[in-house]
Formats: C-alpha cells, sequence, structure tokens
C-alpha cells in the first residue's frame, strides 16, 4: 500500500495498483477494462508491445488498428465508430525497439475531441524522463491528460513489478475483476520497500538522469565515429543495425563469450525481417572505460564477421 501511495503521488493520480510484472499489469488492466465496458472499442498503435495486445486479445473487445504515433490516423479511426461507444486509445511514450516517443499531447487532443479514454504504457520511461522520473508524460506537463498511466519497477527502478495509476474508482475496479491481480501472489514485501526507496529517491535526484543522457551522448558520438549505423532517436535506447538475424545472434554471442559485454540482439518477429538489430540502453554506472572497451569489441567483431565492409558499401 505504501509502495502503490508512491507510484500513485509519482503520477499525479488518486490511486495506483501493483502487479507482479509490466507484462501482467498491461495484460490485466486492458484485459478487464476493455471486456468489463459493454461495446468498448480499443485503438491500438500499430507498434504496441505483445503484453497489450496479449490484454487487448484476451478482453475479446473490437481492436482497431491506428498507424504508429499517428494522430492523425487516429482521428479517422474514431470518426468511423458510433460516438456513444465506450473507447480505449491504448499506446506507448517510448517504444522499445526503435526508440522514437509519441506524440502524447496530440493523441490526447484526439481522445479527447471524440470522447476517449487514453492509455499510456510509459515502461521505458518511469523514472529516466520528467523532473520526478514520472515518465514522458510529466516531462511534458500531460499526466493529468492520462486516464491511465502503467508502468514497471524492473527497469529504471532496478526491482520488479508492474503497475497502473488512476482513479480510485478504476484502480479498485480493475483490483476487483482482474484475474491476473486476484488469482497470483503478491510481490514480497522486500521487493516493495526496495522499489518505494528506489522512487523516493528519484523523485528528487536528477544526478541519474543527467549521467545517463551523458553516457548515451557518447556512445551515438562513438558509434557515429567508428561508422556503425545505428537508429537516430530522441531516447536513450541506442539501436544497432545489424540487417541480417544471423549476423545478429553471432556479433551478441562474440561480445558476450569473448568479450564480457552482454547485449541483446533483436530478430523477428520483435522487428521486421531485414531489420535486425542490437539494442544498447547506456546506463549511469557505465564509465568511459566501459564505453572505450565496448567500442574496441563492437568495431573488431563488426570487422570479423564482414559487417564493416557492408556498412562501408552502404
Amino acid at each position: 500500500m505504501l509502495l502503490e501511495r508512491e507510484l500513485a503521488d509519482l503520477h499525479g493520480k488518486e490511486a495506483a495498483l501493483l502487479f507482479t510484472s509490466g507484462y501482467v499489469s498491461n495484460w490485466a488492466a486492458l484485459g478487464t477494462l476493455a471486456a468489463k465496458m459493454p461495446g468498448c472499442v480499443v485503438l491500438s498503435d500499430a507498434l504496441n508491445h505483445a503484453s497489450m495486445i496479449e490484454g487487448i486479445r484476451h478482453s475479446r473487445a473490437e481492436k482497431v488498428l491506428f498507424k504508429h504515433n499517428d494522430p492523425e490516423d487516429l482521428d479517422r479511426r474514431l470518426a468511423e465508430i458510433d460516438p456513444g461507444r465506450p473507447k480505449l486509445v491504448a499506446f506507448e511514450s517510448v517504444y522499445s525497439m526503435d526508440g522514437d516517443i509519441a506524440p502524447i499531447e496530440e493523441i490526447c487532443d484526439v481522445a479527447d475531441k471524440h470522447g476517449a479514454m487514453t492509455y499510456l504504457d510509459e515502461v521505458h520511461a518511469v523514472g529516466l524522463y520528467g523532473p520526478r522520473g514520472g515518465g514522458v508524460a510529466e516531462a511534458r506537463g500531460l499526466m493529468d491528460r492520462l486516464t491511465v498511466i502503467e508502468g514497471t519497477l524492473g527497469k529504471a527502478f532496478g526491482v520488479m513489478g508492474g503497475y497502473i495509476a488512476a482513479s480510485h474508482a478504476l484502480c479498485d475496479f480493475v483490483r476487483s475483476f482482474a484475474s491476473g491481480f486476484i488469482f497470483t501472489t503478491a510481490l514480497p514485501p522486500a521487493i516493495a520497500a526496495g522499489a518505494a526507496a528506489s522512487i523516493r529517491h528519484l523523485k528528487v535526484s536528477d544526478a541519474e538522469r543527467l549521467r545517463q543522457r551523458d553516457r548515451v551522448a557518447r556512445l551515438r558520438a562513438r558509434l557515429d565515429a567508428a561508422g556503425i549505423p545505428h537508429l537516430d532517436n530522441p531516447s536513450h535506447i541506442v539501436p544497432v543495425m545489424v540487417g541480417d538475424p544471423v549476423l545478429c545472434k553471432r556479433v551478441s554471442d562474440i561480445l558476450l563469450d569473448a568479450w564480457g559485454i552482454y547485449v541483446q540482439p533483436i530478430n523477428y518477429p520483435t522487428v521486421p525481417r531485414g531489420t535486425e538489430r542490437l539494442r544498447f540502453t547506456p546506463s549511469p554506472l557505465h564509465s568511459d572505460a566501459d564505453l572505450d572497451r565496448l567500442m574496441t569489441a563492437l568495431t573488431t567483431v563488426w570487422a570479423e564477421v564482414g559487417l564493416m565492409k557492408r556498412s562501408a558499401a552502404e
């Protein structure tokens, strides 16, 4: 309960509800809300996370996809729906594969125009953005415009668990009907206490956020200097593009086995074929020496598997 109060305060909401993971919080909250509102239509961003997709599918509510980060397409889709039907717009702030950030204000404008509720996944943003770590919506002064804000305790907050923050009534509704909340074990008190301490710290300390931004900028500059392709985006996620599933896994394996460096290989179906990548997320605790070693390893392996020649040709 103390942790839920910290989370509600973090997002400027009346209440919060704690789950065992971010995946479960999305699955349970979206699945319950969409299922229990008669005639509900869920408008889902085309690149939403698997947990959101599963929750919507589980609800058996009607789902309408709108083009990724496209408020105009969302407007068109909403205009085609009976104004009297309940409508829920589900989207993310920071998208984990490309690292792009949603136009939250514009999406809220469209949702308000059509009387739709909004559900924002801030999993990749909580702790990292905003003056108190409330995410992109806090950074942009938009938290009050969102019906539900969902997040995780397992990334920037460094523990485990997931949650939603919303009104008292909505949180109580999900608490009362969501099987993913009712029929599973609660987080242990020690984990909840650790998460609460982490949130309290990041509400007042900006040092970690500033340090991480510096690490991200340094890594991007080093990649540019080395001629290693990466997607440009405004977030902390640095996707290094490989474009081949076998090479992507091979580079990841060599970095781990020969250099002791772990970086995730991202292949289909998580990303489209031909866009396979390594996903780097520098942390505040990575030193200049860590970045030096990473770049030495990466450039060596990049040349070893023939990617340097491909990058030069492109």
